[in-house]
């Protein structure tokens, strides 16, 4: 995104303004600033809180629609392909294969929720497990998976007529422990410890 327009998105994050209002602020034209809201607003990025009469003119009031913004994944290129090119549920290809799906998804009901002002259904479970060996996490994902297949098949009914489909993944990856200062240490060691490709002799 352009500089000014994240500046502008910031600005009117913390509350409604005005082109003029947000050019005494930043100390620039207002017609410049009303080029980059208008073209903001068609993205989908501002919404129109009122308009005021001021002399001929009309004053055009606008807000933030969100305070937060997740990016496209579709942007990720390779990283967000969909998950049914991957195989392997184990990789961590599939996973971020799921993650990217659901963003997207997500990303469409909650806009078309906003345009009939519904709330969005959602369900978030978040944890931490330490396990003692591998041989216990592939053993807490066998149990996981029967378990949430027993959920599934008790609760599915392909034949309610008012029922609603919803998405469930369940998804893991190793807990982030370490500093940045601390991985670089390690990887440094790694490639110094003897037989590492291009370590001195």
């Amino acid at each position: 995104m352009d500089p000014l327009r994240r500046r502008l998105l910031g600005a009117l994050t913390d509350g409604p303004d005005s082109a003029s209002g947000l050019a005494r602020r930043f100390g620039m034209p207002r017609q410049k600033l009303n080029y980059h809201l208008r073209e903001m607003e068609k993205a989908g990025l501002l919404r129109l809180v009122e308009e005021r009469k001021k002399g001929n003119c009309t004053e055009r009031v606008v807000q933030a629609v969100a305070t937060h913004y997740l990016i496209s994944p579709e942007l990720l290129g390779e990283l967000g392909p969909e998950p049914e090119r991957v195989r392997d549920r184990f990789s961590w290809g599939y996973l971020v294969a799921v993650a990217s799906k659901a963003i997207r998804e997500l990303a469409v009901l909650r806009r078309r929720a906003d345009a009939v002002n519904k709330p969005l259904q959602t369900l978030t479970l978040q944890t931490e497990v330490r396990f003692s060996c591998p041989a216990h996490l592939n053993e807490f994902s066998e149990e996981l998976s029967n378990a949430v297949a027993g959920l599934a098949a008790k609760y599915h009914n392909e034949q309610a007529p008012q029922g609603r489909l919803f998405r469930f993944f369940v998804g893991a990856y190793p807990a982030i422990t370490k500093t940045e200062e601390e991985a670089r240490a390690e990887a440094d060691a790694a490639a110094r410890a003897p037989g590492a490709k291009g370590a001195s002799a």
